[in-house]
């Protein structure tokens, strides 16, 4: 079964969030697992001695950075929500999420352990529910940095 064909179980056990938000953090979490794929790459590169050419690695050693890049924590899939939003909706980032029953990291954190629960997502023996509270203030952090440039005086 697919876990868009989950979908309507998940929401019928809390109705809180609409399909769009459940839909939403799956792609704000592949942003994260991507974005921290990149980063052990980027790591990796630049601990490397000598010249700049990669070293062939294990297998045992790829699947050890995959499972690192794999799992990510409440407060990296919540900057990453942040991220994605305000790259996807700009001014209107909270306004579009708040109308999914999406106002907080607590809820991010919830719509996480709904698909736990129901088997669609695992987490580790280090994770918790309370990783995602109080992250950050969504008025605060979806306000897009906006910079005017104005005309310098005469």
């Amino acid at each position: 079964m697919s876990l868009r064909n989950r979908f309507p179980r998940i929401i019928a056990s809390d109705p809180r969030f609409s399909i769009e938000a459940y839909a939403f953090i799956l792609e704000a979490l592949d942003h994260a697992r991507v974005h921290k794929l990149h980063s052990i790459n980027r790591a990796e590169a630049q601990s490397a001695p000598g010249s700049p050419k990669r070293r062939p690695t294990s297998s045992r050693a790829r699947a050890r950075k995959d499972q690192r890049a794999g799992h990510v924590t409440g407060r990296e899939l919540c900057e990453s929500v942040r991220k994605v939003a305000l790259s996807q909706y700009g001014l209107l980032a909270s306004t579009v999420l708040a109308h999914w029953g999406i106002r907080s990291t607590s809820d991010i954190g919830d719509i996480v352990y709904n698909m736990i629960a129901v088997g669609d997502l695992e987490k580790t023996p280090s994770d918790s529910r309370a990783d995602f509270d109080n992250v950050f203030d969504f008025a605060t952090a979806l306000r897009p940095k906006l910079a005017l440039a104005l005309d310098e005086p005469a």
